[in-house]
């Protein structure tokens, strides 16, 4: 039961990504969904592993390390993406864990991952996270400083593929994630993060390259 739902999920957002993508036309496959399990415990995400999902997204280092590594195990194909906010002294752990990390937000936290990347002799995939809203709750660089972080990150040895960010809340999303793809143009960058579980087709008619799906694939607490 629990399985047949997770594959049902699952079929219902790659069809809205697929829609997004042909109106937009692009192709699907160039979209890569991130099942959001942060806070999931591993039997609920067992079920969407089961159904052919591979790609994961964590907030927090220690959470992913309690439940990732037994997973990994049975399913090595598995791509684990951090989407959270990182702090510089976990850059070692991080570098460790995942795959590809969303939340390159600062000069300090780039040093941190190039002397990570480089003891580690591993090099994961980065995206330099914009504060598009200007929300100084949120983290993420300024726009103004997408530029000099981006040189400081190249120089540090980090593979900067894209950008990575959250619109505000309670707003519609579409002019955020067309303002980050225009960025994104400005700056060479051809990875796009961006999209929720309620505007990811959005996100995809306007150029995300991933996105960020929970609630839609996991369903309700």
């Amino acid at each position: 039961m629990i399985l047949n739902a997770s594959a049902e999920r699952l079929a219902a957002v790659h069809a809205g990504i697929a829609t997004a993508a042909r109106n937009a036309r692009r192709d699907p496959a160039s979209v890569e969904l991130i099942a959001v399990s942060k806070t999931w415990d591993a039997d609920a995400i067992r079920p969407l592993i089961a159904a052919g999902q591979r790609s994961f997204g964590e907030n927090r280092v220690a959470e992913a390390q309690g439940k990732w590594p037994a997973l990994i195990a049975a399913t090595p194909d598995i791509r684990l993406h951090l989407i959270g906010q990182l702090q510089s002294n976990k850059a070692a752990e991080a570098v460790a864990m995942f795959d590809v990390i969303h939340s390159v937000d600062r000069p300090s936290l780039v040093s941190a991952l190039g002397k990570a990347m480089a003891s580690a002799g591993r090099h994961p995939d980065c995206y330099i996270q914009v504060n598009i809203g200007a929300e100084p709750q949120k983290g993420g660089c300024a726009i103004a400083d997408i530029g000099p972080l981006l040189a400081s990150a190249r120089a540090a040895g980090l593979p900067i593929i894209g950008l990575m960010a959250v619109p505000p809340a309670d707003i519609e999303a579409a002019p955020f994630f067309a303002l980050l793809a225009q960025l994104a143009r400005a700056h060479g960058l051809p990875g796009l993060s961006m999209g929720m579980s309620g505007d990811y087709e959005t996100a995809v008619m306007l150029g995300a390259t991933m996105v960020r799906v929970g609630s839609a694939l996991f369903g309700a607490r």
